[in-house]
């Protein structure tokens, strides 16, 4: 049997006729950027989140740039986040001047781990960066209370976790802002790069706007230092598709994830742990295993493919070395960062594969 990780072949021929349509009468008007289907998606994306405001932006990395850009992150500023995470989040925060302050993850979330915030809070902290790791919404109350406490603002990376709850409340409408992503590979993926930011603020959520299109308030007319982060409106159509279907995806996905939980309990592994008060979008399905990389070579031989989410914490990368920090300061996130394995994970894994890959596992 040959499995596939993410299965975005099957994925398009589910939806083939009514993506390619749309592809092409984008292509007929030739309005490819700003077109209409970029603010039919963002007014669907709203009554999706419950935000009152989606704003489409260019990547995920981009959403995270426009938030902080938003608030007014300068050099010297430092924003608290974790080193067990896909580089984006410390990349944008090192890329706008200012100082990732790592603090170390939940042992069963793999979120940041909020009694450890206030230690790592100084004058110069600004905001907090709580990843969604994997799909799970953080521990958002005890978050927001310290960001509170020392008037700090909370941005959401939701990259991993479009369409997960916290409290019945969807993720994309927590914080001060929340990003998402919507690289093909994430639970709703558009067929390139793409995101999105979500906003309650009328304030922050006009900036944002104005910044995705170098900081114009009208053409040629520049209130702020911008980027060119727009949404091209060909994958602004492309989700506009698959919005309709990501419900039914998504618990796809977590049913998914439940088979999973089955045929592995009471097996050497660390499985998934999601809390009962929030719902996983289940980016990965990843589990703690020792002896991961003969445990790999084994199972690609199979035709099983894994992965590694991620193998390096941040604060050991090359480029993060001007930060100080060294082996051991993070021990939770370095000790998952070597456990650590993605299976297979999307809606159309069948009850046929799950039981291959366990049996093999």
């Amino acid at each position: 049997m040959k499995i596939d990780f993410a299965n975005l072949q099957y994925q398009h021929n589910l939806y083939k006729d009514e993506i390619e349509e749309a592809i092409l009468k984008v292509a007929r008007n030739c309005n490819f950027i700003m077109g209409k289907e970029v603010d039919e998606l963002e007014r669907s994306l709203e009554k999706f989140t419950g935000a009152k405001h989606a704003i489409s932006c260019s990547s995920g990395t981009d959403a995270l740039l426009l938030a902080m850009m938003a608030l007014d992150i300068k050099p010297g500023d430092e924003i608290i986040t974790t080193p067990f995470t896909f580089i984006a989040t410390a990349e944008t925060i090192a890329f706008l001047g200012a100082t990732p302050v790592f603090v170390d993850i939940d042992e069963t979330t793999y979120n940041i781990d909020p009694a450890k915030i206030e230690a790592a809070i100084t004058q110069k902290t600004k905001a907090i960066i709580p990843i969604s790791l994997y799909g799970q919404p953080c521990d958002m109350d005890e978050i927001m209370t310290i960001a509170e406490k020392h008037k700090l603002k909370v941005i959401i990376d939701g990259a991993q976790s479009f369409g997960s709850t916290y409290k019945g409340k969807s993720d994309s409408n927590l914080g001060d802002i929340s990003c998402t992503s919507f690289f093909p590979a994430k639970p709703l993926g558009c067929y390139g790069d793409g995101g999105a930011v979500f906003t309650n603020n009328d304030e922050l959520a006009s900036k944002m706007k104005s910044l995705r299109v170098h900081g114009q308030t009208k053409r040629y007319y520049h209130k702020y230092i911008g980027m060119g982060g727009r949404l091209d409106t060909i994958q602004a159509a492309v989700l506009n598709v698959k919005l309709k279907y990501y419900e039914k995806d998504l618990s796809l996905r977590q049913e998914v994830a439940l088979k999973y939980n089955e045929a592995l309990k009471n097996k050497a592994f660390i499985l998934p742990a999601i809390r009962n008060d929030r719902t996983s979008a289940y980016a990965q399905y990843s589990i703690r295993v020792k002896e991961r990389e003969k445990l790999q070579e084994k199972l690609v031989n199979a035709g099983i493919p894994t992965a590694v989410h991620y193998p390096l914490p941040l604060h050991l990368q090359e480029c993060f070395v001007y930060l100080g920090y060294k082996e051991g300061d993070f021990p939770i996130s370095e000790t998952v960062a070597n456990e650590i394995m993605s299976l297979p994970m999307n809606p159309y894994v069948t009850n046929e594969e799950i039981e291959y890959i366990v049996e093999n596992l």
